[in-house]
């Protein structure tokens, strides 16, 4: 077991733990730019990243802009999702498909004007068959236009600090000035990884719509190797005369995730056996080792004027290490910096940092929350608070 020394802003604290620091930070992506192995030959542009880290594993051409098709639903659901999580909209809601939605070319789940459906099937319609009706009839819910709905878009494109992606509408059809890279896309979609319950609709290989009435929609997903690829969860096809046949693909072994990227290949076929040899190199290649889970509890403080004074800090995000199989591990030491801590303080905020280093290297800094919601103490908890520790003679507010 290795030594992992903690140091809080006034004193240490010494634990054994027999983990790995993660060589990448979400802010300085490390790049492994295996360019000379022979993979994606075909494709116009390619790139295969670890989930976790988001280092680059392999990658060609992946800053070039090109049409990304129905790929470009991987950002319209990554909106979706993080709207229902804001509440704006909720799984279970109804929603009315407009004229504008029904009437969309291209893949569709035939909705027609008029037609109610809950969000839950209408995403499991553009996770599993790509539909562009479904999509715009979710992007009116969520931003009362398809507009609006692709300025969201384009802000998280930002929010992400991501360079090579303009979106002209939610679903992927051609259009000037809309276009992507497959780096790009690839941090898009390790972005909508995070919310788990999305792979349970992209993992869906058959599944049915209406089902029970005269109106039931047989929906196949249109990533095949969903179904013939072990491991593989999701993500997205892409598919149009400009853009070629594209795929992000993710697929999960060993706690490794891996998140493939394919633009501008020539067939569907090409697509999906590019697509398999980048995921067999990676999975052959590299292994992943978990640092942290999310919310393993580093300390424990006290916090002055809180109702509870005595609080829980924890890890705020999963990280993990990725090395190549034959790699050997350095020697890892911990460093933890407490921000000076006042209540109130939301779980999820930050209240320090976890800084990983190996053979004394910074490698990786890991955000640090509370456990749950800090509040205020009111006045007559802090004068009882007063009272009870002049009794015992240690007066502390």
């Amino acid at each position: 077991m290795k030594k992992i020394i903690i140091l809080l802003s006034c004193f240490l604290i010494l634990f054994p733990m027999a983990i790995r620091a993660e060589e990448s930070t979400d802010t300085n992506v490390e790049e492994n730019n295996d360019t000379n192995v022979s993979l994606a030959q075909n494709a116009k542009s390619a790139i295969l990243i670890d989930a976790s880290t988001g280092q680059i594993l392999f990658e060609k051409n992946s800053h070039e802009k090109l049409a990304p098709a129905s790929m470009t639903k991987i950002m319209s659901m990554l909106v979706i999702v993080e709207s229902i999580e804001k509440g704006i909209i909720h799984w279970d809601d109804m929603v009315t498909a407009s004229s504008n939605a029904s009437g969309m070319g291209g893949s569709q789940i035939l909705l027609e004007t008029g037609e109610q459906m809950k969000v839950e099937d209408m995403f499991k319609g553009v996770a599993v068959a790509s539909g562009n009706d479904a999509v715009v009839a979710l992007a009116e819910a969520v931003a009362g236009t398809t507009d609006e709905f692709v300025k969201m878009m384009n802000d998280k494109v930002k929010e992400l600090g991501l360079k090579d992606t303009n979106f002209k509408n939610p679903h992927g059809l051609d259009d000037a000035n809309h276009y992507s890279s497959a780096y790009d896309m690839a941090m898009i979609a390790r972005e909508l990884v995070k919310h788990e319950k999305v792979l349970t609709f992209t993992s869906i290989y058959e599944d049915y719509l209406r089902k029970g009435t005269s109106k039931e929609f047989w929906l196949v997903n249109t990533n095949k190797l969903v179904r013939f690829y072990n491991g593989v969860d999701g993500l997205k096809t892409g598919y149009t005369t400009e853009a070629g046949y594209c795929l992000t693909a993710t697929a999960k072994k060993n706690d490794m995730r891996l998140i493939s990227v394919v633009m501008g290949e020539e067939s569907n076929g090409l697509r999906t056996s590019e697509t398999s040899s980048l995921l067999d190199y990676g999975f052959a290649q590299y292994k992943s080792t978990e640092l942290v889970k999310q919310g393993d509890v580093v300390t424990e403080v006290q916090i002055e004027k809180a109702k509870n004074q005595n609080v829980s800090i924890i890890t705020k995000d999963n990280a993990s290490i990725l090395s190549k199989k034959t790699e050997k591990m350095g020697d890892i030491t911990y460093e933890t910096k407490l921000d000076k801590i006042k209540a109130p303080v939301k779980k999820g905020d930050k209240v320090g940092t976890l800084k990983v280093k190996e053979d004394g290297k910074l490698i990786k800094e890991i955000t640090l929350t509370v456990k749950q919601d800090v509040k205020e103490a009111n006045i007559l908890e802090l004068y009882g608070r007063y009272l009870k520790n002049m009794i015992i003679g240690n007066i502390k507010f």
